[in-house]
């Protein structure tokens, strides 16, 4: 059980991005179902996930630790897997690990997570807490029309318990209308507004002296506020993720703000009016597990024959629907018409990206993302990579992120592939993106990409090359990369011809392009990765080949 100390709403942060938990509960269940999850199963499974290709992270120090950090939280606590007394799959982490859609299985998860509960209780010293955290946000969202992420910070975080839900809404009301006549620097404002309503908040501790912080001997109020502060970020930051897994809510990128999908306002107005917003009283963990792990409950509108055949009409009214159907085939119809708008919206996003009449657009994202201006730059930067080289020469780009219903990135590629595949016919380029830099770019990107390109080379028969950009590539991803150029590894499917560009370089590529009086073709970029194995062979050392692939890829039209 987690003891809650804090004065603020307390949400799962691990898994970061929701989907990730999926390939991870999938591993959990293949090596260790029916055993005691214990340290010794714990440092087991972290032995087995270190080698999975989908995990880029260490767990080194402390495996047990890195285990629980995995599996207790997200996939825990909502109910998704089973820990006591013997690992198992729920019913809802069944359907999540083999369902093609995944948002219905996670908002219901999501309705049903609440604290207190057997799983979370509060100290005496925590706040009040009464609530299931995302139905009230949700509610504070379709309440207010639009949440900006500072605004989900300073005052979403403060809403423990559903009693308060119009006290929250006052602040921040309140706060737009000071926002509105602060004519000073806004970040400003908003740190100072933020470290005030903190100091409001923990005053009892803060005058007790009780504000030392973990992993810290700083004891001062300025790193206590900070550390608080983060905290806030980190939570606000996570259940945005979670939401946006629900595909109920929309986030602006440029904006940092939440809306609710517009086609979406019945489902949820349907879940605030019929879900009750007090949390249940549960005898023990296991009653509590039970009805976590349920996949009928709460009721959503799509549960609702009548209702969903309105929605239906009223979204795809050229469908035509049987009078016997029931309530499970009229979901399935439902779920397939999506997905089925999605790929026409891609398909035309396409047509329009290959016709240049995005390029302005797709130049600014990449400046929007340089100067770190919107809410999710790693996800920003792997969607406008794949436009770009959708853009560039032709040839069949596919994005392994996730899109949304309506075309619009909703998470990043699963870590067991390459982000980017481009498939020209006789050959394929994987892509990979990033915005780490300095030993970490290397530490995190080097071999993994290594090996998905290997991945690609093997499953597809042909020759594969890749592309790594960042904004600024680090020296020793240089020297790895020049390296592989030339060691025949059975592992990655032979030598790896892998270009690293700094994206400055990429722009230059994607600028030469549009201006370009004809339509590159994949003979083009074929060229560049030749004439980087031909650079690799001549060259002296590492410094040589990249200077000549540099100067080769900004005229690589010439």
């Amino acid at each position: 059980m987690a003891q809650i100390n804090s004065q603020l709403l307390f949400l799962t942060t691990s898994p970061r991005t929701p989907e990730k938990m999926i390939p991870e509960i999938k591993l959990l269940i293949k090596h260790f179902k029916g055993e005691e999850w214990n340290s010794e199963t714990q440092r087991k499974y972290m032995e087995v996930l270190r080698d999975e290709d989908f995990f880029n992270g260490q767990g080194a120090k402390d495996p047990a630790f890195s285990a629980r950090d995995r599996i207790n939280r997200a996939p825990k606590s909502l109910g998704f897997v089973k820990l006591s007394p013997r690992i198992e799959l729920t019913p809802a982490g069944y359907c999540l690990i083999n369902s093609q859609r995944t948002d219905e299985i996670f908002l219901r998860q999501l309705l049903k997570f609440q604290i207190p509960s057997p799983f979370h209780k509060p100290t005496d010293k925590a706040a009040n807490f009464c609530i299931k955290p995302y139905l009230e946000i949700i509610r504070l969202i379709r309440n207010l029309g639009t949440l900006k992420f500072d605004e989900l910070q300073i005052f979403g975080m403060q809403l423990t318990n559903y009693r308060n839900f119009d006290t929250i809404v006052n602040k921040i009301k309140k706060f737009r209308e000071k926002k509105a006549k602060n004519e000073g620097n806004y970040k400003v404002f908003k740190k100072l507004y933020l470290h005030s309503e903190l100091n409001k908040i923990y005053r009892d501790r803060i005058n007790s002296g009780n504000i030392k912080t973990r992993e810290s001997s700083d004891v001062s109020k300025g790193k206590f506020i900070v550390t608080q502060e983060n905290n806030t970020r980190d939570y606000a930051d996570a259940c945005i993720r979670y939401l946006r897994a629900t595909e109920l809510v929309n986030i602006s990128h440029y904006g940092k703000s939440l809306s609710i999908v517009q086609d979406r306002i019945d489902e949820v107005d349907y879940i605030l009016q019929t879900v009750d917003r007090k949390p249940k009283m549960f005898n023990n963990e296991s009653e509590y597990m039970d009805y976590l792990g349920s996949i009928n409950t709460p009721t959503l509108l799509t549960d609702n024959k009548e209702l969903i055949t309105r929605k239906i009409r009223e979204l795809f009214p050229n469908t035509t629907l049987s009078p016997d159907a029931n309530t499970e085939s009229l979901k399935q119809l439902f779920s397939n018409l999506l997905n089925r708008q999605k790929t026409d919206i891609i398909t035309k996003q396409i047509a329009e990206i290959k016709s240049f009449s995005k390029y302005n657009e797709i130049q600014k994202t990449f400046d929007d993302i340089t100067n770190n201006t919107l809410y999710d730059a790693p996800l920003m930067m792997e969607w406008n990579t794949w436009r770009a080289m959708t853009m560039l020469d032709g040839g069949s780009i596919k994005a392994n992120l996730n899109f949304d219903d309506y075309g619009a990135p909703l998470s990043t590629a699963s870590g067991n592939m390459s982000d980017i595949v481009c498939d020209y016919g006789d050959y394929l380029v994987c892509v990979e993106v990033t915005l780490s830099s300095g030993q970490r770019q290397y530490e995190t990107e080097g071999e993994p990409v290594t090996r998905h390109m290997g991945k690609l080379k093997t499953a597809s028969g042909k020759p594969c090359y890749c592309l790594f950009i960042a904004p600024k590539i680090n020296e020793a991803c240089i020297s790895h990369f020049y390296i592989l150029h030339h060691l025949n590894l059975s592992l990655y499917g032979g030598k790896s011809t892998i270009i690293p560009l700094p994206l400055s370089v990429f722009r230059k590529m994607i600028e030469d392009s549009y201006k370009a009086d004809y339509i590159p073709d994949p003979s083009h970029i074929l060229s560049l990765f030749e004439a980087s194995n031909n650079y690799a062979n001549s060259a002296n050392n590492e410094v040589e080949w990249y200077e000549k692939i540099l100067n080769k890829a900004s005229h690589w039209l010439e």
